[in-house]
């Protein structure tokens, strides 16, 4: 599992292990993970490429060796740029042509500009000219300390790097980016790689600063055992997710393994009604109730599907409910809420949902909005719910007494207990931006709580799979709905579902 952790629990942590260790050891620490991290780069180890946007092609530094390069070392003040002088210190030992920018000339790191200057690197009054020849650039504008994008005075240097043909290697974070919240207020620097030190932040596991990051590369300067027990983000990873995929025993009927009811679709979208319980029979429950008007639909597609004209309370038993997707103005919503089990709303479930009424109920609620939807519950703009989701997706967890799933270029799952962390989804692509894949995530949410996990973990183990199986269906192609839940078998499989 990739933990995150805010600014001040990362300081105070340096802080601790600062003080039972030489002076300066610590960025020393992250300075040679730094250097072995860009020559890495320089040498094609990690074949990473420059970014979307760059001048250069993709892999033109890759077959390059460290010694003979060229290296600008962007230094802002304080501790960011010392990690980026020492850093190009190392490299200059190496063999690389390493120029300095100084964009706070006066507070710049001593330590680190005499360790670059004592092996023959050197400072430079014009960036343009170096930074149009470089084969890496370092960036150490910033750092986490940052806040409202980059400096009127850094925005013409940040330009003309990501203007040039180097590789922009991130020092800790891109420059111009939220550390705690992954927003970015004002002009930030693309790179195409980041090498952050100690933990994760979460401005790296969350857009729109994701994009910022490009590759991050994790270097261990000795802060986990000083770390809290508790991150603020965590996302998880294939052994995660696959220690929370039910698994039938020998005694296991299609009972006991759950029965989830889908209460979706309607004359204007039938389509929903079938793709949420094409997601809800390959979610692990072991019988699939279908209430609504598609029920012809759906059995002529799924004829292993029981199904009833409504309402819900009258459909017979079920260990959760999935209601909302395709409904339209449909009945069902306000049925399903009076239950006693566990109950996911999504799409037109969620409009006019009422704080109180879900706050009221004693089974779990999962919500799963995209943006747009979450924008209407909070009553913001869309906007407001883009730039700031971690922000978002709190506030609706907090308002509704809810888990909440908030979709989209991260998918985000809040608990309402502000104690326990918010998770990310590491496995989305953009390809899933598609009609009916959230019906389809729907359904295997749904299905996975009937089966008897926690909202919070339901929730992670759809998105997790429902990312995966849109990139096995998409393969970097084009992907219909109904094939990201095909591929929902294949992703299960893959993560250790399977016998």
């Amino acid at each position: 599992m990739r933990t995150a952790y805010s600014v001040e629990t990362v300081r105070n942590t340096e802080r601790e292990l600062m003080a039972r260790l030489p002076e300066g050891a610590l960025m020393q620490r992250a300075a040679a993970g730094l250097a072995a991290a860009c020559a890495d780069l320089l040498g094609g180890g990690s074949g990473v490429g420059p970014a979307s946007g760059s001048a250069a092609g993709p892999g033109s530094v890759v077959g390059r060796r460290v010694y003979g390069s060229k290296v600008v070392v962007l230094a802002g003040s304080g501790a960011n740029g010392g990690d980026a002088l020492y850093a190009g210190a190392r490299l200059a030992a190496r063999g690389a042509r390493v120029s300095a920018v100084l964009l706070a000339p006066d507070r710049t790191h001593e330590g680190g500009l005499s360790a670059l200057l004592g092996k023959g690197g050197r400072v430079v009054d014009d960036p343009f000219e170096v930074l149009a020849v470089a084969d890496l650039v370092l960036d150490g504008i910033t750092g986490i300390g940052g806040h409202g994008g980059l400096r009127p005075d850094a925005v013409p240097v940040a330009r003309a790097a990501r203007g040039g043909s180097g590789v922009i290697v991130a020092v800790d974070l891109p420059s111009g980016v939220e550390a705690d919240t992954g927003e970015v207020k004002g002009e930030a620097l693309r790179a195409d790689a980041t090498v952050t030190f100690g933990a994760y932040k979460p401005g790296l596991l969350i857009d729109p600063a994701r994009e910022y990051a490009g590759a991050v590369r994790l270097v261990d300067i000795g802060l986990g055992p000083y770390l809290p027990s508790v991150p603020e983000l965590e996302a998880l990873q294939h052994a995660d997710v696959a220690r929370l995929l039910p698994k039938p025993t020998g005694e296991s009927d299609k009972y006991r393994r759950g029965v989830v009811g889908i209460v979706a679709g309607s004359a204007r979208y039938p389509g929903a009604a079938v793709l949420a319980v094409a997601g809800a029979l390959r979610g692990g429950a072991g019988a699939v109730r279908y209430v609504g008007p598609g029920g012809s639909t759906v059995i002529a597609r799924y004829p292993e599907t029981l199904v009833h004209d409504g309402p819900p309370s009258k459909a017979g038993r079920v260990q959760a409910w999935a209601v909302g997707p395709g409904l339209g103005d449909g009945p069902g919503v306000a049925d399903v809420l009076a239950s006693d089990v566990p109950v996911l709303v999504d799409a037109d479930g969620l409009r006019a949902l009422d704080p109180a009424t879900v706050r009221a109920r004693t089974a779990p609620t999962l919500l799963t909005p995209h943006a747009g939807e979450a924008a209407a519950l909070l009553g913001v703009d869309r906007a407001e719910v883009e730039s700031g989701r971690l922000a978002a997706v709190r506030e609706l967890a907090a308002r509704y007494g809810a888990t909440v799933l908030l979709k989209g270029s991260t998918t985000l799952i809040a608990s309402p207990d502000r104690s326990v962390p918010v998770r990310v989804n590491p496995t989305g692509t953009p390809w899933l931006a598609t009609a009916g894949s959230g019906d389809v995530l729907s359904g295997l949410a749904g299905s996975l709580l009937a089966s008897g996990l926690e909202a919070r973990d339901a929730a992670s183990a759809a998105a997790y799979l429902h990312g995966l199986a849109g990139r096995l269906a998409s393969r970097g192609a084009p992907v219909a709905a109904h094939e990201v839940a095909e591929g929902v078998r294949e992703a299960w499989r893959s993560v250790g579902g399977g016998e």
